[in-house]
């Protein structure tokens, strides 16, 4: 297959990001990409050395309208860390297979550092620092990861929850009760609704 002319990052970027949405993460591979750019594996090896510089560039692309300006200084530091996970979302939203990405890579991207970096000061300002301030942006991160995932690949709308509220209900009475509640509760009531409870822990 002949190569590309103009195979550019972002290019590339978009590729491993047409198959991870129509296949899932697991689909990404060398020879996945290069067969969605139409061209042979080995010639893919001239531009990335491997599927973890693959994956770099997609979170790259993925975060990389992501807001990190810090939000305004006279909210309260939770409301202020509330903006900055709604930009992180906002950010993966047409990518939810790519959201375990932006965990294992966000060392080495730009946005996802800017993002940390502006987190960690406000947590800062808000006198949470040392072994707590690590413990909480570790928890932050875990928070988004599997709040993002969730939110797209097993919602409370989804087959699921109908799933579990028509369980016995003798034998699972909270769960199908809970279940039935769920219905009512929408993206955002649940996304804002976990993180709230986790930042009022860190007031501990």
């Amino acid at each position: 297959m002949p190569r590309p002319r103009s195979l550019t990052p972002d290019r590339l970027a978009a590729a491993a990001l047409a198959v991870i949405d129509r296949d899932g993460l697991a689909a990404l591979s060398m020879r996945t990409v290069a067969k969605e750019l139409g061209m042979s594996p080995m010639g893919l090896y001239r531009y990335v050395a491997d599927r973890e510089e693959l994956e770099a560039l997609v979170v790259d692309r993925v975060l990389g309208d992501l807001d990190t300006t810090p939000p305004a200084t006279d909210a309260p530091w939770r409301d202020r860390i509330e903006t900055m996970a709604g930009r992180l979302r906002d950010a993966v939203v047409r990518h939810p297979e790519a959201v375990r990405l932006t965990l294992s890579h966000r060392h080495r991207t730009p946005g996802g550092l800017l993002w940390s970096e502006t987190v960690l000061g406000i947590l800062t300002e808000a006198g949470i620092d040392g072994p707590r301030r690590v413990v909480a942006l570790r928890a932050l991160h875990g928070y988004l990861t599997g709040a993002i995932q969730l939110e797209h690949l097993g919602p409370l709308a989804g087959a699921g929850t109908s799933a579990i509220a028509a369980l016995p209900e003798d034998r699972f009475p909270h769960l199908t009760q809970t279940a039935r509640t769920a219905r009512e509760v929408d993206p955002d009531q649940e996304f804002f609704g976990g993180l709230r409870l986790l930042l009022r822990g860190l007031d501990g």
